[in-house]
Formats: structure tokens, sequence, C-alpha cells
């Protein structure tokens, strides 16, 4: 589905050629989604000359299709990542998404690249028993030092989110949005003027452990002291230990014709999503259009008339839009977890691997290709923090898993509706 906004106003001019030789390096990376692209930069700028293989182009994935909203914290709350590992390494990882927003603030500033950061955020409420569980984010985020923001209500609420279906919103300040594409192909193009090597339309096929790690690419290969593994959604399998981990799971997004009076309908201009376990989430482009995303899909398909859909749940949310027209509609996989927590690790000494941001990543992949980088250069403590963080594989194999987690979600989405 390539009828995407992103695609269509990128403004870095960057392309890459297709693996046409052997090589042999210190590191190879699989992925060219944010966290490998990150990798790459923060490890040529340490001195090393890194591999990147990507199988399409690069931020074709998650990276180059998501919602754009830039944020602290994970897709789990941290009351369960405190439950997973205790309140001292919850204080560590909580620090460390907050480094992921300034990180993401400065490599745009340090590279200049034109994708249009704006900071703010609302989470939005919608029944009283949510009211009540931003009030308890709140406490949250008092206790682990982070910037409180208002409780928004009644007319202050609607002076920042002219909208009739929320009942309060709670400020973000750490957060914000960009168009993740240009940024993606920003932090690619530094990358190689770093002294990386980045390969565009070069699938890897197949990875043969060992000392050295060799990578099979169509009729050529590639050997590397390290890999760094970051496929995210669309590894399809290339390593089995920890396919089972994530789930792919397809969100799609729309954007409507530029409309003067998308202004009025988040004056501040603040990215906004809803604290529905199936959730909307939404915000103004550069060009004053509205980009609203939201939907879930476990099949390989996008949903039957994508645009008018979307449309419909825009029009749920800001009536106002109901005469707009949709002129981008797109979609894609995100790689989700059993509790949402990131999940990264070892397959080898020598073999590391990020993944499962679950739909909360465009900050913290730019972190975690610094971890990743860190970790290859025998500094791995903070690697290890997030490494730390216990998961599952999904119940129920290759053939069962998506039928078990639709059941799940159908629960939540019962929830939501209570």
């Amino acid at each position: 589905m390539e009828n995407n906004y992103y695609q269509a106003t990128r403004r870095v001019d960057f392309s890459a050629p297709a693996l046409d030789q052997d090589i042999e390096t210190d590191i190879a990376i699989v992925g060219g989604g944010i966290s490998g692209v990150s990798a790459a930069l923060h490890l040529a700028e340490r001195g090393y000359k890194p591999v990147l293989l990507e199988a399409q182009s690069i931020g074709w994935g998650a990276s180059g299709r998501n919602g754009g909203q830039a944020l602290a914290g994970f897709g789990a709350s941290m009351h369960t990542i405190t439950k997973l590992v205790g309140a001292t390494e919850a204080k560590k990882l909580w620090d460390m998404s907050v480094e992921a927003v300034d990180l993401l603030h400065e490599r745009i500033q340090q590279y200049a690249i034109p994708c249009d950061p704006q900071l703010g955020y609302l989470h939005a409420a919608l029944k009283p028993r949510q009211v009540r569980e931003l009030r308890e984010e709140q406490e949250e985020l008092a206790k682990l030092g982070a910037p409180v923001g208002r409780l928004l209500e009644g007319g202050a609420l609607r002076s920042r989110l002219n909208s009739p279906r929320y009942i309060a919103a709670l400020e973000d300040k750490l957060a914000g949005h960009i168009h993740p594409l240009n940024y993606n192909l920003g932090l690619a193009l530094a990358a190689r003027q770093a002294g990386a090597w980045l390969f565009e339309h070069s699938p890897v096929s197949r990875v043969e452990h060992g000392k050295t790690v060799t990578l099979h690419v169509g009729a050529h290969k590639v050997r590397a002291k390290y890999l760094i593994i970051a496929g995210g959604a669309y590894l399809n399998g290339l390593e089995q230990k920890i396919d089972g981990y994530i789930m792919p799971v397809g969100t799609y997004i729309m954007a409507t014709e530029p409309r003067a009076d998308v202004r009025d309908l988040i004056p501040h201009n603040e990215a906004v999503a809803d604290v529905n376990f199936v959730l909307d989430y939404f915000r103004r482009s550069a060009d004053d259009r509205m980009l609203f995303g939201g939907r879930v899909s476990y099949s390989k398909l996008p949903p039957p008339n994508l645009g008018a859909a979307m449309l419909r749940r825009a029009v749920a949310v800001f009536p106002q839009l109901k005469d707009a027209k949709v002129e981008f509609a797109w979609g894609g996989f995100v790689d989700i977890t059993r509790n949402r927590a990131p999940h990264f690790g070892r397959l080898a000494d020598n073999i590391l691997f990020l993944q499962g941001f679950s739909g909360h990543g465009l900050s913290l992949t730019g972190l975690a290709g610094k971890l990743a980088a860190e970790a290859v250069a025998g500094q791995s403590e903070r690697f290890d923090v997030f490494a730390g963080i216990p998961h599952a594989r999904f119940p129920g194999g290759q053939l069962f898993r998506t039928p078990a987690l639709v059941l799940a979600t159908t629960w939540f989405r019962l929830r939501d509706m209570l």
C-alpha cells in the first residue's frame, strides 16, 4: 500500500545501490528503519565501517509509515514496566526513554534534517474511567521525576482540542511529532557521510552463526564479526529464535487535503492519541492536513475502502471534517510484544537484536541504535537494562498465535466501550 503521504512529501534526497559484491566488515546490520540506520550512524561516528542491508528501501517499513508521534515511555505503561523489572530498573528505562526524545531532536539539529519537528502532545480520555487513569499516570510520572502536565477539562480542553468526543486530556511536554520518513532518510544520509555502507533492495535470505557471521544476500555474502538485527515486523522468519516474540499488526493512516480549518481543530499543534487499547491518533501536518491513524488488522490485507473507513473515524472525533477529502491512505505493520515492552537481546555473543517497539518506537528506535553501537564497542550496560525485560512468546505458534491475539484484542475493545 504505497499511497503514502510521507513518500509524496519526502525532502531528503537519498538512495542506495543494491549489494553487488562480497564484503568483509566488522559489523553488519539488517534493517534500514530508524533503529538500523541509527546504529549505522553511531558506529560510523565511532570509527567503524558498518554495512547495512535493507530488503526494500530505507524507511520502507514502520519507520516511514507511522503516525509521526515522538514520545517518551513505552507501549507498556510505566506501571507495567515496574512490575516487570522493579522500580530501580524501571527508572533507568524511563530516563533512557527521555534521552531518546532528546537524541531525536539533537540529531535533527545536528544534521539539519527537514522533518518539521514540533513539541506538544495530548493523551485524550473518552470516559470517566480513563480520566482516573490519566490522574494515575500523572502520579506515576511525578514519581519518576518527569515533568507532569496539566489535566485539561472543560473550556481549557476545548481551547486545545476542538472535539466533542473527549472529556479530558493530559498534557505531555516531552513529546511531539515529526515527519518520520524524512527523519529516517536524514539519518541515513548522515550515516553514509560518516562512512557507513548502506545497501537497498538487498534482502538477507539466511544467516550463518559463528565467530564470523555470514549473511547470504542473493549471490553475494557479507561476513562480519558482529551482527545487529533490526528488521522488526518485516524479518519474515529470518531468525526463528526471536520470531515468536513479536506479532506483526497492521495499522493505518489517512491524510486529508490541506484545509484552512485544521488549525482550529488542534490550535497549539500538538500530536494527540486517545487512551483506548485500540486507539485513534492524529495530528496536523506541516501543510495543514489532518493525519489520522487507527484501526488494526491481523491479516496481510488492508481493510477495504481504507480511506473512507479512516475518514469515518476522523469525523467521529472531528465532525468539522464531514466534507473532507482523503488524498492519501496507507498502512503497514508494527511489531508488538505480548507485554508491549521493547524486546532487545542477543542470539549469540556477537549477534544483537532490536525489536518489539509496539507502536511506540519513533524516538526509542534512535536510542536503540545508539545502545546497540555501545554494546558492540564493549559498553553493554545500558543495552543490558533493556535486555533484562522479561518476555514470552505469543501462544499458539505460527498457526494459532494470530487468532489468540484477535481474541485478546476483542476483549480489550469491549473494555474500551465500557
